[in-house]
C-alpha cells in the first residue's frame, strides 16, 4: 500500500495533490448530509477525492432528510442516495412517512439507488422493537417493489434481519453496512445476495472476528465505508470521522489480503457497483 496515503491524511491539502489513478474506492456508506459534515460537505469531498475516494453513496436515516437528498443528487448526479428510516429515529416516523417513501420512489426511481438506510437495532430500548421491525418489514417490501437493493443496519440483530430477508424472499440484495461478525455471519448473508460493509472497526486490535472474515471470505464479498461522520478509525477516537479516512479503511483492508492493492481496489469498486445496482 502507497505510503503517500498516511503522510496526506493529517493535513490535506486537495487542490495540490493527484489524485490516484489506480486506487479508485468507493465510500459506500457516508453520512455527509448529516450536520456534523454537511456544512463543509465540499471540503470534506475534495479530501476525500485527493486520495483516491471516487464513489459515495449517501443513505438517508429519516424522512426530513429525504427531500433534502433528492435535491442534493439532482445538483450533483455524482453522489448516489438512497432514502430510508432509520431503526434509531423509528419512533418518530409511521404509516404516512411509509406512504411517502413509497411516493418518492414512484416519482424518482432513477434518481434513487437504495433503500437505506434501514434494519433492526435490538441494543435500543425493548419498547422500540415492534415499531422498529414493522417499519424494517414494509421498507424490505418498497425495495422489492421498485427493485432495489437495500442498506441494512444491524445491532444485536442479524439473525432477525436474516429471517426476514429470507421471509420475503428479498432477491435484489444490497449490503450489511458495518459488518462485524464471523466468516460464518458474513457468509449467511452473501448467501442471500449482500455484500459486507467493511469499515474502521477493522482497524481495532478486538476486531478478531472481523479480520477473520475478511482474511477469510473471498474478495467479491467485500465493500469499503466510512459511516462518515460515526465509526472513527483506531487512533482517530473522539473525532469527527470523514471519507477521506476510507484510504486508511483500505490500507488495513489490505494488510488482511494477499491480492495486490491494485487488485483488491478494483474489485472492491466493482462489488460495490454490483450491490447499488449502479450501470
Amino acid at each position: 500500500m502507497p505510503e503517500f496515503l498516511h503522510e496526506l491524511l493529517p493535513d490535506l491539502q486537495p487542490e495540490s495533490v493527484p489524485q490516484p489513478p489506480d486506487l479508485a474506492l468507493f465510500d459506500s456508506h457516508c453520512h455527509l448530509d448529516l450536520p456534523e459534515l454537511w456544512p463543509e460537505w465540499l471540503q470534506h469531498w475534495q479530501q476525500a477525492q485527493a486520495v483516491g475516494v471516487q464513489g459515495c453513496l449517501i443513505p438517508a436515516v429519516q424522512a426530513s432528510a429525504w427531500q433534502p437528498l433528492l435535491d442534493f443528487s439532482r445538483s450533483f448526479p455524482e453522489f448516489n442516495i438512497a432514502l430510508g428510516i432509520h431503526p434509531w429515529w423509528a419512533a418518530q416516523h409511521d404509516e404516512t412517512s411509509l406512504v411517502l417513501l413509497k411516493s418518492l420512489l414512484e416519482q424518482h426511481r432513477s434518481q434513487i439507488t437504495a433503500v437505506g438506510e434501514i434494519g433492526l437495532d435490538y441494543a435500543l430500548a425493548p419498547e422500540t422493537f415492534t415499531r422498529q421491525q414493522l417499519l424494517f418489514e414494509a421498507q424490505l417490501k418498497l425495495a422489492a417493489e421498485f427493485k432495489k437493493p437495500v442498506v441494512l443496519h444491524h445491532r444485536k440483530s442479524m439473525v432477525q434481519l436474516h429471517a426476514e430477508i429470507k421471509r420475503q424472499k428479498f432477491e435484489y440484495g444490497g449490503i450489511l453496512h458495518a459488518f462485524s461478525g464471523s466468516p460464518e455471519q458474513g457468509q449467511l448473508f452473501v448467501d442471500l445476495g449482500f455484500k459486507l460493509g467493511i469499515g474502521g472497526t477493522i482497524t481495532y486490535p478486538r476486531a478478531a472476528k472481523t479480520q477473520a472474515a475478511v482474511r477469510q471470505l473471498p474478495l467479491s464479498c467485500f465493500v469499503l465505508e466510512t459511516d462518515a461522520p460515526a465509526m472513527p478509525l483506531s487512533g482517530f477516537q473522539g473525532q469527527i470521522n470523514t471519507p477521506k479516512q476510507l484510504a486508511l479503511v483500505f490500507e488495513a483492508f489490505c494488510e488482511l489480503r494477499d491480492e495486490s492493492p491494485q487488485e483488491i481496489a478494483g474489485q472492491l469498486w466493482r462489488n460495490t457497483l454490483a450491490a447499488l445496482s449502479i450501470h
